[in-house]
């Protein structure tokens, strides 16, 4: 994957220094996950565009933000990539991934240091960890998305956004989380898997 071409895939630019950081992450996923599993042996020679490139147009599709928070990022998708994305273009920011087991969250802190960025890491579940009052929430391949909005009501500020990469399902999802939540909901199609979309969700209410 050169620069221009992983540009390509997402339809955005990348800066040398970016693209490099996330090449240091690629190599360091490689690494790790015969031991960790932190990914599907079966997607790790497409890791450019099956996690790279899937969680790098997750950004692109969030406004402006303060505050972002990853929930269960497990390999550090899309929370990872979120922060070597924003070092550069919102580097006042503060990105928080929250994951539970504790070898992944090693191999997080792993690739923030190698990596040069800045992301504060929790080592805790979902559920227990403090509110965080976040403008932006996001996960991937977490939840059913009525789990999910269970989690932003938790985590997200009242007029934030969260951000969901969702699969071939995703209107049996909304559907099923109807029955529970009224909630705004913008659907993109994805760039990089023509069966996959984005749920952009802004305000969420119980039923």
């Amino acid at each position: 994957m050169t620069p221009d071409q992983f540009s390509d895939l997402i339809g955005v630019d990348v800066s040398r220094e970016t693209f490099d950081r996330l090449s240091e992450y690629v190599r360091l996923l490689h690494k790790w996950n015969p031991a960790i599993n932190l990914v599907s042996k079966s997607t790790l020679d497409d890791a450019w565009a099956r996690h790279i490139a899937d969680s790098a147009q997750i950004f692109e599709v969030a406004p402006a933000f303060t505050d972002w928070t990853d929930i269960g990022s497990g390999g550090g998708f899309p929370g990872l990539v979120i922060g070597i994305l924003a070092l550069e273009r919102s580097p006042v920011s503060t990105i928080t991934l929250i994951e539970s087991d504790r070898r992944k969250s090693s191999f997080l802190r792993n690739v923030s240091r190698e990596t040069g960025i800045r992301v504060n890491i929790i080592t805790e579940r979902i559920e227990k960890t403090a509110p965080q009052n976040t403008d932006i929430l996001s996960a991937r391949a977490l939840a059913p998305l009525d789990v999910l909005l269970d989690f932003t009501v938790r985590h997200r500020q009242r007029h934030g956004i969260s951000i969901f990469p969702k699969g071939l399902k995703f209107r049996e999802e909304i559907e099923a989380a109807e029955r529970k939540w009224n909630f705004d909901c913008e659907v993109i199609p994805s760039k990089v898997d023509t069966n996959s979309v984005i749920l952009k969700i802004g305000e969420v209410k119980h039923v």
